[in-house]
C-alpha cells in the first residue's frame, strides 16, 4: 500500500472547525504504528494550471488567493491556494501508482468534492477528484468511475463531470443533508443514491452494494474513489450508522471488482477516523 501525504498539509487550522489537521496528523500516526500491512509513504508532486483549468475557471484560481472567507464553513488560510494545489497534486500521482496496478490512498486535506468549476464550498477548495478524472481521461483512460461514499454528496464533482462523455459518478449519501443536493440523478452520467438520515446500517449497506454492482456494469478502466469517512455512526456532522467493519467490506468490495483504482480521501470528522481509514485500506489488502 502506498499513502501519498505531505506532513505541510496540516500547517493551517481554525479553532473549533471539524476539518482539523488531526485528521491526517492522527491518521498517519495510526498508520505508521501498525503491523498489519505495508505501507509505503510518498510526498505528492506538482500540478499545472492546465491540469486545474481542466476543471475550474481560471477566475477560481485567482479566488484562492483573496484573503476573503469563501463561506461560512470554508474559511480563507494564508496559503491555502498552495495547500488545495498540493491535494489535488497527490491524487494526480495516484493515478500513475494504480495504473501501476498498486495499491494507493492520498491522505491529504483539504478535501474536494464540493468545489463547483466556480465555487470553492463545503470544506473544499479545488475538487481533487474531479481534476484527477479528467486527467485520467485526456492521458490514455476510456472510461473512468468515480465513486462517493461519502456522506455527503458530491456535488462539485457532478458539477464538473456532468455528461462528461468517458465518466460517470456514482454517489452514495445521506439526504436530506449538506450541501441539499443528491435527491435524484443528473444528466446521463451522474448516478445518485440517496439515504434516509440515520437509515439501518442494512440498508446503508445494500445501497452502496447496489452502486458497486452499477458502476461495474459501467466497466470502467480506471476507478476513482472520494473516501469520505463521515456515515460512520459516531461522526459528529451527519445521521450515518456504518461501522469500521462496514469500510473494512467497502474496500475489499472494491478490491475484488479488479479494476485498478485509487482512494482520496474527503470526509470523516469523527476521532474514529485512523481507525476506520485502517479498515478500509486492511480490505483493499485483503487477498
Amino acid at each position: 500500500m502506498k499513502i501519498i501525504t505531505d506532513e505541510k498539509c496540516t500547517s493551517y487550522a481554525q479553532f473549533g472547525h471539524p476539518e482539523r489537521p488531526a485528521r491526517i496528523t492522527a491518521t498517519a500516526e495510526r498508520l505508521k504504528n501498525q503491523n498489519e500491512i505495508p505501507i509505503e509513504w510518498i510526498a505528492p508532486a506538482k500540478i499545472s494550471d492546465a491540469q486545474i483549468l481542466r476543471a475550474h475557471s481560471p477566475e477560481m484560481l485567482v479566488r484562492l488567493k483573496i484573503p476573503h472567507d469563501f463561506d461560512n464553513d470554508t474559511p480563507f488560510y494564508e496559503n491555502i491556494s498552495d495547500h488545495a494545489r498540493a491535494s489535488a497534486a497527490a491524487a494526480l500521482d495516484a493515478i500513475k501508482i494504480a495504473r501501476a496496478g498498486e495499491n494507493v490512498f492520498s491522505l491529504m486535506r483539504p478535501p474536494g468534492h464540493h468545489a463547483t468549476r466556480e465555487k470553492s464550498m463545503g470544506f473544499c477548495y479545488l475538487n481533487n477528484i474531479a481534476i484527477t478524472a479528467l486527467e485520467a481521461l485526456v492521458t490514455g483512460t476510456k472510461k473512468i468511475a468515480i465513486l462517493d461514499f461519502d456522506v455527503h454528496h458530491g456535488n462539485g464533482t457532478e458539477d464538473i463531470l456532468l455528461n462528461r462523455e468517458g465518466a460517470a459518478v456514482f454517489s452514495i449519501h445521506q439526504f436530506p443533508a449538506y450541501p441539499g443536493t443528491g435527491e435524484k440523478n443528473a444528466g446521463n452520467n451522474c448516478f445518485n443514491y440517496p439515504v434516509a438520515p440515520s437509515a439501518p446500517r442494512e440498508t446503508y449497506r445494500a445501497t452502496l452494494a447496489r452502486a458497486l454492482g452499477d458502476l461495474k456494469n459501467f466497466s470502467p478502466g480506471l476507478v476513482a474513489v472520494s473516501a469520505g469517512f463521515d456515515a460512520y455512526v459516531r461522526d459528529p456532522l451527519a445521521d450515518g450508522t456504518l461501522l469500521a467493519e462496514d469500510f473494512h467490506w467497502l474496500g475489499r468490495e472494491l478490491r475484488v471488482l479488479k479494476i485498478p483504482f485509487f482512494s482520496v480521501l474527503e470526509g470523516g470528522y469523527s476521532r474514529d477516523l485512523p481507525d476506520l481509514i485502517l479498515a478500509y485500506l486492511k480490505g483493499v489488502e485483503e487477498k
